[in-house]
Formats: structure tokens, C-alpha cells, sequence
């Protein structure tokens, strides 16, 4: 396998820090829990490199867990960067079940390459997982997407996803190859996308057009996806981790971003008059645990973005635990050595083998309101706005992704945003063209620009109408419990809420201010029904925090009233039959 050298460049800074309004000791900047001193043995890298892959050494594989076995029974990179999946795509799924290695190939191995086996659901089919950095994609790339989930018929279709990205689904194996073509063509991967990898990276879906952005994310974002991927080539050194990784850069006093569930986030923050980050480390959701992100207490000048993600990125590869599975995050990893020891692997990791301490000055506005992108705002360029669109919980249809390309092209500059919340952002609009673009059909019937209030905050994960993983439906059900809600209550501002359909919570359930986890419930007979586990109280923002547990075990179908009585007694809704007496 050839060796790959890929030059990365910082993006242009301004090195005037004047106009940055700052703010002191971050609320952020929480700590890990210190443990006692390491044992010097712990502290030995698990992993040395093969042949150009990185593979876990043979005094570390008792008690490995089934993932790490299939990783070192045939290396998962070598499908893309030595063409295994040429192969793989021709043969057929009789075959492939007749081998315990092709088998694993198409359920597990093929999800380094970003495609995931519905074997449970689609036997033959695969959702694609894309990398799509910072939200950002284009009009040809919409229309390429759209072609691909066209010829499936009702099998394909596609979902914006909780990391600003696209999942397209109905894809069968052989046509996987000529895909992977499609899109290098459009400038899209999929490389790298799931298992044990870096997720896609997250940043402010209005960078560049915020008139009160803190600082544009894209070029970051970029930087970061090009060095993971090797500029979509592979990179070997970051794709053995002992479990998938998550990386955002906050650019926006909105936090947009979600740092706080992020293995590292970077927070802007200016020192000794340079620009540059905090670093917060370590948050996760699990089945078991769900941890917010804590200060690594250390600061980073714009250019060491790369080297720093870096370096953590090694120290979590070379040490992080590949036993059980739910216990192989990277916070779990940060306890068991204590936040300064995690922190100085960090920095021997380091070219310099040093990590400045956290800057005390953070530019993010702790009092800042959270906005709402949806509806029509303007760009920080005079003369142009940009428009949001709720996408009721991110699905869309070939049909709907060609209608979006050509608005983006018709009234826009060919670009749409990707957001967290399952929505997408049209950009650069001259506002001469506004009004034109309002009257759209797809915006009158599909994707309005200004849904229904409790619509507004709606998330939903796949739900097992695909998803083998997932306990119940969630993207119909959680529209069709919404409709009904807004019909019995009123309320004065958005409430955000998730579903997700098991307890990996995909749907990030515990950051939302009402979340419905998928669990098997009992009915008024005692017999097993289709439930959900209701957690309360989530906050995103400085405040962040993650929701309690309230109600365990409700039937889905007598969700409508317990719903009701959550927003009349901690949101101020108001009855809507009282609403109509009061007018």
C-alpha cells in the first residue's frame, strides 16, 4: 500500500482580536474527576502499525470484545484502499452467507466504507452514511444523491442526520462500486463514516453568512474531514479506535454545535491576543452512560487544530479499552486516567510535546438566546438572506432533493445547509428573489419555512422501519403524537423534542427538553406493547445539561395525554379549548 503525505493549511485568520467581545472563566470548563497515579504498564500503546494499518498487539487480545476480533481477522480499510469491495460486489448474498469473513464483510466491515447491512429489515439492502463536513453540500451533489435513491423505488429515500449529514438508503451491493465513482465525482465520500471512526465533523450551520458568528467554521471542518480521510483516500492511523468518535467546532454563541456531546470540541477563545480554541473532551451517549463533555484545560492556536485532533485521536487508539463494549468510549478512558494523565498523553503526542493551558478568555456569550434559523433572515453580505426549512424529521424523497437542488440553484448560490436539528438552510438568496422563492410549491406543501411551533423542534431517528437496532417507529409516530398534541395545547415557544428509537440514542433524546426513548412496555392487560422511556429537562447552550429520566415504561398509545400534561405543567401550555374561551 502506498504511503499517503497530506499538507494541510490554516485557514486565513484575522490577527486582530479587538473586535471579539470576551468573557472570563468559561461555565464550560468543567473537570474530569483526578484518579490515582497510572501504573507505567497501562500506559504502553495496545496497537502498533502493520503494513501500513494500525493493529491491536497480541498481548492485548484476552477478553477483546466481537468488533475487535472481526477488525483482526481481516483488516476493514483494505475493502476501499485495496479495492476488496470490487470483489465483494460481485459476488452473491448466497455466497457471501456461506463464509463467515464475507458475511462479517457486509455486517460489519463494509461500515468503514460508510454502507450498513438492514439484515433485519432490507436483507440485500444498505443505508450509505456520507461525510459531509460543516452541513455544507452542493446542488450537483443533491441531484447525484437523488439519482443514486431514485432507482429504488419505495426502498430508497434519504434522511438529514443529527451530525449535519446525509444517510441515504436502499442501496444494494452491487451497485456499491460505481456509487462510490458517483460520488468522488461530486466531490462527496463515504469513507470512514461508521464503526470505529470519526464521525462527521459538525460546525455552525450558518458559518460565513452569521452576522454574529464568532468565527467561520468551514475551513476547520474541511481541514479536519481532509486530514481523517486522507483527502478521501483513507487514513489507516485513526480508522482502529476502540469505538466511533465524535468532533465539532463551535463557531456561533448559539451553540448550534452541541459541544457538550462531543468526544472534542473546540470552543474559540483568544490568548495573549492570538485566536485560537479551548478544548472540551469526552462526551457521549450510550446505553449504559450519557457523560458531558470536560475541559482537557488547554488551548490551541488556530493552526494546531489538525495536530491537536491528532494527538488526542492517537491517545485515545493506543490506550482506550477494547473489552466490553459499552465501556470503550473515550470518557471512559479520561476517568480511568484522570484528566491531567489523559492530558499528558495528549501532549506526548504533540510534535512540541507541549499543550498550553486553557485560555480564561472565551468568546462565546454565556447570556446569548439561542435563535431560530428557520423562516427567513439576513446574511451578514448587504442584499442577500438566507431560508431555513423544516424538514419534518429530515426524511425526504428523490423527487424532494431534485426540487431542493434546483431552488438552490434558481435563488440561491447552488448550496444548502445541513443542520443538527434534521433541517435544511438555503444560503445566499438576493432578497429581490424572497418572495419568488416563498411561493415555491415545496415550500407551501413539503418544507415550510414556518412549520407549526411544537413541529419546529421535532428529531427523530430512523425507527426500526429500517434501523435492526430500534425497539419501535419513531419518524411517523413521532409526527403523529406531535399533530395531535398541538391540536389539544397551545404553547408560546418552541419545545424541542427527540425520539429515538433504542437506547443508543441516536436521537440524542437526553439533550432535548422532552425525550422518548424506545423500550417494550406493558399495556393496561399486561401485555408487551411498543413504548418509550420519557426523560425530561434537557438543555443545549452554555447551560447545557442533560435531561432526567421522568417516566419509565409508557405505552406509545397513551403517550397524547402524558405529553399534554408535561407542557401544561413545565412549559406553560395552555389548553386549547381555554385558549378559545380567553379569545
Amino acid at each position: 500500500m502506498s504511503s499517503l503525505s497530506v499538507r494541510f493549511l490554516s485557514p486565513p485568520l484575522s490577527s486582530s482580536t479587538s473586535a471579539w467581545p470576551r468573557t472570563r472563566s468559561s461555565s464550560t470548563q468543567s473537570v474530569a474527576p483526578v484518579t490515582e497515579k497510572v501504573e507505567v504498564e497501562r500506559l504502553e500503546p495496545r496497537v502498533e502499525e502493520r503494513e501500513g494499518y494500525w493493529v491491536l498487539k497480541e498481548k492485548f487480545r484476552e477478553g477483546i470484545n466481537p468488533s475487535e476480533k472481526v477488525k483482526l481477522q481481516k483488516e476493514p480499510m483494505k475493502l476501499f484502499m485495496e479495492n476488496g469491495i470490487e470483489e465483494l460486489a460481485k459476488m452473491s448474498l448466497e455466497e457471501i452467507e456461506n463464509s463467515k469473513v464475507t458475511k462479517d464483510d457486509i455486517d460489519v466491515r463494509l461500515k468503514w466504507l460508510g454502507l450498513f447491512h438492514r439484515r433485519k429489515h432490507q436483507y440485500g439492502r444498505f443505508m450509505m452514511r456520507l461525510k459531509l463536513p460543516n452541513g455544507v453540500t452542493t446542488s450537483a451533489q443533491t441531484r447525484y444523491l437523488a439519482s443514486v435513491i431514485r432507482k429504488y423505488g419505495k426502498d430508497g429515500c434519504a434522511d438529514v442526520t443529527t451530525r449535519q449529514n446525509w444517510q441515504i438508503r436502499g442501496v444494494v451491493l452491487p451497485d456499491v462500486p460505481e456509487i462510490l465513482k458517483g460520488l468522488a465525482e461530486v466531490g462527496l465520500t463515504s469513507l470512514q463514516s461508521g464503526m470505529d471512526n470519526v464521525r462527521n465533523p459538525v460546525g455552525n450551520p450558518l458559518a460565513g453568512i452569521d452576522p454574529h458568528e464568532i468565527v467561520d467554521t468551514r475551513p476547520y471542518s474541511n481541514l479536519l474531514s481532509q486530514f481523517l480521510t486522507a483527502n478521501s483516500f483513507g487514513n489507516p492511523a485513526v480508522t482502529n479506535l476502540p469505538r466511533k468518535w465524535n468532533v465539532c467546532v463551535v463557531g456561533s454563541h448559539d451553540l448550534f454545535e452541541h459541544p457538550h456531546i462531543n468526544d472534542l470540541a473546540y470552543m474559540p477563545a483568544v490568548k495573549d491576543e492570538r485566536f485560537g480554541f479551548n478544548l472540551l473532551v469526552g462526551g457521549f451517549f450510550s446505553p449504559k452512560r450519557c457523560a458531558e463533555a470536560v475541559s482537557l484545560d488547554a488551548w490551541v492556536p488556530a493552526d494546531d487544530v489538525i495536530p491537536v485532533c491528532k494527538a488526542i485521536l492517537e491517545a485515545y487508539r493506543d490506550l482506550g479499552n477494547r473489552g466490553n463494549r459499552q465501556k470503550t468510549r473515550m470518557m471512559w478512558l479520561i476517568d480511568e486516567l484522570g484528566i491531567e494523565g489523559f492530558r499528558s498523553e495528549v501532549v506526548k503526542r504533540m510534535a512540541q510535546k507541549q499543550l498550553e493551558r486553557a485560555s480564561p478568555e472565551d468568546l462565546i456569550q454565556k447570556q446569548w438566546e439561542r435563535r431560530d434559523y428557520l423562516g427567513v433572515h439576513p446574511q451578514k453580505q448587504e442584499g442577500f438572506s438566507y431560508v431555513g426549512l423544516h424538514i419534518p424529521v429530515g426524511r425526504v424523497q428523490a423527487d424532494d432533493m431534485d426540487e431542493l437542488a434546483r431552488l438552490a440553484d434558481s435563488y440561491g448560490s447552488g448550496e444548502l445547509r445541513l443542520t443538527v436539528e434534521q433541517n435544511i438552510i438555503i444560503p445566499n438568496i438576493e432578497n429581490s428573489k424572497l418572495n419568488e422563492l416563498l411561493e415555491e410549491p415545496l415550500l407551501k406543501d413539503r418544507f415550510s419555512p414556518e412549520p407549526p411551533i411544537l413541529m419546529k423542534g421535532l428529531v427523530a431517528c430512523t425507527g426500526n422501519q429500517f434501523c435492526g437496532q430500534a425497539i419501535i417507529e419513531t419518524k411517523a409516530r413521532a409526527l403523529k403524537v406531535t399533530e395531535e398534541v398541538q391540536r389539544l395545547v397551545a404553547v408560546t415557544r418552541p419545545i424541542r423534542m427527540h425520539w429515538t428509537g433504542c437506547p443508543n440514542t441516536c436521537g440524542q433524546v437526553q439533550v432535548a427538553d422532552i425525550g422518548f426513548m424506545g423500550c417494550m412496555a406493558r399495556d393496561e392487560n399486561r401485555k408487551p406493547c411498543e413504548g418509550v422511556d420519557v426523560f425530561l429537562g434537557g438543555r443545549i447552550g452554555s447551560d447545557s445539561h442533560l435531561g432526567d429520566l421522568y417516566k419509565k415504561g409508557v405505552p406509545c398509545k397513551d403517550l397524547v395525554p402524558l405529553v399534554v400534561d408535561i407542557l401544561v405543567k413545565h412549559f406553560g401550555a395552555v389548553p386549547r379549548e381555554r385558549e378559545d374561551e380567553e379569545d
